[in-house]
This record gives structure tokens, sequence and C-alpha cells, in this order.
């Protein structure tokens, strides 16, 4: 797999972090199956994937809406998390990914644009030493409106002091790639690992 980049002159480059930067989609659908089963709640793989980009909380209400369930929203959110970072140790980063970042670190700002918290962002990307290689991260409690809304990467750029327009955004989800076009700004697609085959 090779992430060919659309044409143009980029003055800073914004990256999702699940499912982009790292490869911790796999790792984060073992975390849900195991919180879930603990409520007898199903979640299948490619309803997950589907759902890609969408807020934690908002993955549970609309289960238990879907299931006819009543699971408690942040218990759930919080042991889903705690699972999480269990497995964070083994997790790996997308090479493809990577190379664009070690290409243009130190040369153009970088920022990493997420729907997870601060604490799963910068475990996923200190697992992968990669931490150190943004100007700044934008995670789930910076702003209200999650992605397919702009803001989060709207609010990147002007961190940045970027031009939205300017920006190119590296994202593994349809409703990432609705935000980013929402933003004014261009975007690369990622493929999911059920894509890459």
């Amino acid at each position: 797999m090779r992430l060919e980049l659309p044409a143009g002159t980029f003055r800073a480059y914004l990256f999702d972090c699940d499912g982009t930067i790292v490869d911790s989609m796999p790792l984060h659908y073992k975390a849900w199956k195991k919180a879930l089963a603990e409520h007898g709640a199903e979640y299948e793989e490619e309803l997950f994937y589907a759902w890609g980009g969408r807020p934690i909380r908002e993955i549970i209400r609309l289960l238990n809406e879907m299931q006819g369930l009543e699971m408690p929203v942040e218990e759930l959110a919080a042991r889903k998390e705690a699972l999480y970072h269990q497995l964070v140790p083994t997790l790996q980063p997308i090479p493809e990914v990577v190379e664009h970042i070690d290409a243009k670190h130190g040369h153009i700002p970088m920022a990493v644009v997420s729907g997870s918290r601060r604490s799963s962002v910068t475990a996923s990307l200190g697992a992968v030493n990669l931490l150190d290689k943004f100007d700044t991260l934008v995670c789930a409690e910076d702003y209200k409106n999650g992605k397919p809304a702009p803001d989060a990467f709207l609010l990147a750029a002007e961190r940045l002091g970027v031009p939205p327009a300017e920006c190119l955004v590296f994202e593994d989800t349809d409703l990432g790639i609705e935000a980013a076009t929402a933003a004014g700004m261009v975007s690369v697609k990622v493929p999911q690992p059920l894509e890459r085959g």
C-alpha cells in the first residue's frame, strides 16, 4: 500500500490518530467486544468500522437504542478505555503514514486531530514513539462538535496558524473526510484494515 497525496503545496499536515497514524482500530474493537460482552451487547465488526470517528459515548447510546439495552454510558466508556489501554503496548504504527510524518517533520507544522480523549491519544502516540513529532494535539476535550463537524480541524489550523485551505488531512473514516471537507481542507484516505486486504 502506498499513499498517493493530492497535488498541491500544503503548509500543514493534520492527522487523525486511531486507524491513521496507529493501527489501533483492531485493538479498539477487541476492547469494545470485551466491554460490551459484560453487558450482553453485540457490536458487529462491519458496523464498528462504519462508525469509525464517532465519539465513544455516542456509540454506547446508539447501541443501547438498537439493542434495547440500558448500559451505563460513563461506566462502560471508562471500562472500554481501560481495556484499550491494556492493549496499547502491542500497538503498531501504520508505516505508509509514518513515512509522510518523517518526511515533513521539522519542515511544516503538524497536528493530531482526534475524536479520542487526550489520555488515549498520548498513550497511543507514546507507544509508537511519535508524540514529539506534533506541534499540537486536538482531542475530544478540546471541542464541542465531533466529526463530521469541521470544528476540530478548524481549531488545529488556528493553533498552527495555517489557513484551512493550506492544510492536508490524513483520515481513515468517511466521517473524518466529511469533517475535513467541511473545514475547506483537502484530504487523503488511509485504507482501513478491512480494505487493505
